[in-house]
């Protein structure tokens, strides 16, 4: 029973997660906070997931690898954008333009 509470608990967290990146779609920096966010909740199903089948947790220091990176390159261009740009608002640039 308690393990169901605490797989729900993620799954909810995660739902959160996925309701923050679609609602509030005009700031980089919070739809970058919303991914690192479902990535990290992801990760605890991954760990819930691996643990429950008896398998090795090799496989989730991967997972954190890429997720690092993800993380990186996104701080990356969010930098990037805010030193061309001058914020991170989306409609306050243009795309097609070099």
């Amino acid at each position: 029973m308690l393990t169901f509470l605490c797989l729900m608990m993620v799954v909810i967290c995660y739902l959160s997660g996925v309701w923050i990146y679609c609602s509030k779609r005009k700031h980089l920096l919070i739809i970058l906070l919303s991914l690192e966010y479902m990535v990290l909740f992801t990760f605890f199903l991954l760990i819930y997931w691996l643990s429950g089948l008896q398998f090795e947790l090799f496989l989730s220091m991967i997972y954190l690898v890429f997720a690092v990176c993800e993380g990186s390159l996104g701080l990356g261009i969010l930098v990037s954008m805010v030193r061309s740009h001058g914020n991170d608002f989306f409609q306050s640039f243009v795309v097609l333009r070099c």
